[in-house]
């Protein structure tokens, strides 16, 4: 097979169209990302958009870099888990835009359960992963007996979970602080182990078990959705959900499963953040988790993939941590929000851009001349050779 035939394979495969298309969206976001930039300052545009980019490559020494990255990926582990969230109840045909309220009961639980309770990491985990299935099963039960859209009954929800919470944890904050009691004073069993991983990075204590946990999540999804009949039901559920009924299989029941899976893995999310004690929950806080709505980026950016979206998920959390990085009196830390805002936009444009390469690849394949450009007997010939016919 020549080269030339190679490329045109290549630009056919849908994999590689996934990739090409995402890093479209990538590189329209940053250029619109650095334009907003020079508009606000053209002085240090270039510096801050590499800031944004490298983020912890940014770092002065190795021992802070490898720092900065274990930061970095020990918040990939929960962003991942909401993606994942999202993706998963996404092939089903269903938008999970409660994953945030689901990321909130996980947060809730597996936290009251760490300092209330003083249950073991373990544990917290499985409760955590228990409170979310849950929220995320009223959605389902809403949607499969009520026809209640999932995404209006997600977004109450979020509102819902995100007071509850607050009232709940209120029971084991600091007393001098709105926040909750440090789990490595109160319970440290509750903390997810290292397991020698913090050694790679720096002595960096927040990278755990939480990120190749993630990652064998996400490869558990790939293998459900894609390898088993429990994972086709569920999509043909999705797709037509009166043919799978046709064909026998149960699609409420389908319908609330996934998106109780969905709501346990963003559950598993949020105790993949503060059972590693890198942060506490506010109890005053007033607006629903962002963690949530990132997940959607890095799920569409990820190509809707379970193994795209792990590093859709570390794109999007690094060039958060490094819009954190850039000089804030004089450009807003926002503008990676803003980055990633625009990179979500663009995704809506991903059959676009994939129409544009096929359309591409068509036209090489064809490979002969345009029809319109074939030559054309002129009528005064063909008049002449019948005209020798008839003779």
């Amino acid at each position: 097979m020549n080269e030339k035939a190679v490329k045109k394979n290549i630009l056919k495969n849908p994999s590689f169209q996934a990739i090409l298309t995402s890093l479209i969206c990538i590189i329209i976001g940053l250029l619109i990302g650095y334009i907003v930039l020079l508009l606000i300052n053209p002085a240090g545009a270039g510096e801050a958009i590499k800031t944004i980019i490298l983020n912890f490559l940014s770092r002065s020494s190795s021992a802070a870099q490898m720092k900065a990255l274990g930061n970095t990926m020990a918040k990939t582990a929960p962003l991942l888990m909401c993606a994942l969230s999202i993706c998963f109840c996404y092939k089903v045909g269903l938008f999970n835009i409660g994953a945030a309220g689901q990321y909130e009961a996980g947060a809730c639980f597996g936290l009251y359960a760490a300092l209330a309770w003083h249950m073991p990491w373990f544990i917290c985990l499985i409760i955590a992963a228990i409170a979310g299935a849950v929220i995320g099963a009223i959605s389902g039960a809403l949607k499969a007996y009520r026809n209640v859209n999932e995404v209006i009954s997600g977004i109450m929800l979020n509102w819902i979970m995100l007071y509850l919470t607050n009232m709940m944890l209120n029971k084991v904050k600091d007393p001098t602080s709105p926040y909750t009691i440090k789990i490595s004073s109160a319970n440290k069993g509750a903390l997810i182990p290292m397991a020698g991983l913090n050694t790679l990075f720096a002595n960096n204590k927040t990278v755990t078990l939480a990120v190749p946990l993630a990652i064998l999540f996400a490869i558990l999804i790939w293998v459900i959705l894609s390898k088993t009949k429990f994972g086709y039901e569920l999509k043909a559920t999705g797709y037509n959900k009166e043919a799978a009924m046709y064909a026998g299989m149960k699609e409420k029941q389908n319908i609330i499963v996934t998106l109780a899976i969905g709501g346990a893995l963003a559950g598993v999310g949020a105790a993949f953040l503060f059972l590693t004690g890198y942060q506490e929950w506010s109890t005053t806080q007033t607006s629903v988790p962002g963690m949530g709505f990132n997940g959607i980026a890095a799920t569409f950016l990820g190509g809707l993939h379970p193994i795209g979206t792990i590093f859709a998920s570390f794109f999007i959390q690094s060039i958060t941590d490094g819009g954190a990085l850039i000089d804030k009196s004089v450009y807003p830390s926002q503008i990676s929000d803003l980055i990633s805002s625009l990179i979500i936009y663009l995704c809506g444009f991903v059959l676009f851009f994939k129409h544009i390469i096929n359309n591409a690849v068509s036209k090489r394949d064809t490979g002969g001349p345009n029809v319109n450009d074939v030559p054309v007997e002129p009528a005064a010939d063909k008049d002449d050779k019948k005209e020798g016919g008839d003779k």
